[in-house]
């Protein structure tokens, strides 16, 4: 279990993560900042990362995982882009600094 303690009208309580959703109920995206584009599918954020010099393996066939030679940083994704959570989004962001942000929607 994971989320967040809110404070309201001298109660406190723990609002849950669920998904993509943050504790004010808006959706969590990913967006590349000098594009400012809202990553919409894996197609669309394997070439941002690519264009940063990160490679794909094909090692795990569940995972989508992405390694850049200079790093010891690998970026591990659901293959499902339905699965995609603001846990990998903000994993790209500390991995590619000044490059993404989460935002919510």
């Amino acid at each position: 279990m994971s989320g967040v303690w809110v404070f309201k009208n001298g109660v406190v309580r723990l609002v849950e993560n669920s998904d993509c959703h943050g504790a004010n109920g808006l959706r969590k995206v990913l967006v590349h900042l000098p594009s400012n584009e809202v990553i919409t599918s894996y197609a669309v954020l394997e070439r941002k990362l690519y264009s940063l010099g990160w490679e794909r393996y094909y090692d795990e066939p569940e995972l989508l995982q992405y390694h850049k030679k200079s790093t010891v940083h690998l970026i591990s994704l659901p293959k499902d882009f339905n699965r995609f959570k603001s846990m990998h989004m903000f994993d790209i962001v500390v991995k590619n600094r000044n490059e993404f942000e989460v935002r919510d929607m």
